[in-house]
């Protein structure tokens, strides 16, 4: 039994690189288990225990080992590329969210260039990365890290390894998603969008008829106070809609429609 064990034990070594190296490339983006918060130790341990529970059931589905190193190159480099497209078709939904508290940022008046964000960069608005960080709690809360992660078990029924990229397919879905995560981000931060447009539709109106009292003054603290109010008043109704749009689009995500 021990010698039968030893000769499976390179052809077991290969099969679980070969699902590490999709199932990590996924990891590394996924929303919630793929953020930079979370701690490298523990995403390579959530890797790892995945490729301990899919093996079983998926060693008779892979492929040999190739005999060439430029087959073997190939085969992790599509694994890798399919991975990294499943994560990211899942991560643009929580970047609809950041996208949102990012235009929500500049409509009421929290951009400044003095402002940075070790975590995102000198562009990153406070709203942006509180709305960034809501994404992934609730998408750890909520338990729609599931549907990816399903997603990706069954990607290797929709697409075995050893197999083909649909390259045609892999661009409609990413330039379906980026459009729908805009179009996302957009509702989202429309109550803003409208807010602004009525202040400066406001502040225009009295510069008329007041042409001697500096507008911008009074207009800029009254801008970033009502939208902050308004904001607290509909951030629960923008968190509520983001996760039942986060949970039709992850549904749609290859291997589940």
């Amino acid at each position: 039994m021990d010698a039968v064990w030893l000769d499976r034990l390179p052809l077991l070594a290969f099969q679980a690189a070969l699902l590490m190296a999709r199932i990590g490339a996924c990891g590394m983006v996924l929303p919630g288990l793929g953020e930079t918060d979370v701690p490298v130790r523990v995403r390579l341990g959530l890797s790892i225990a995945v490729v301990a529970l899919l093996l079983p059931p998926l060693a008779p589905q892979l492929p040999a080992e190739p005999s060439s190193a430029a087959a073997l190159a190939l085969l992790v480099a599509l694994e890798v590329a399919i991975g990294l497209w499943l994560g990211w078709l899942a991560r643009l939904v929580s970047f609809a969210l950041v996208i949102a508290g990012q235009a929500i940022g500049f409509l009421i008046g929290l951009a400044s260039v003095l402002t940075q964000d070790a975590m995102q960069g000198s562009q990153a608005l406070a709203t942006g990365r509180l709305l960034g960080l809501a994404a992934a709690a609730l998408t750890l809360s909520t338990g729609l890290y599931t549907l990816p992660l399903r997603a990706l078990a069954e990607s290797y029924t929709v697409l075995p390894p050893g197999g083909a990229l649909p390259a045609g397919m892999v661009v409609e879905s990413v330039v379906a998603a980026t459009a729908e995560s805009f179009a996302l981000a957009m509702r989202l931060a429309a109550p803003m969008v409208l807010l602004a447009v009525l202040l400066q539709v406001g502040s225009g109106l009295l510069s008329r008829v007041a042409p001697q009292v500096q507008i911008f003054i009074l207009a800029a603290p009254a801008q970033t106070l009502v939208g902050l109010l308004l904001l607290a008043v509909l951030l629960p109704v923008i968190l509520t809609h983001w996760t039942d749009a986060a949970g039709e689009s992850f549904a749609r995500l290859p291997g589940l429609n």
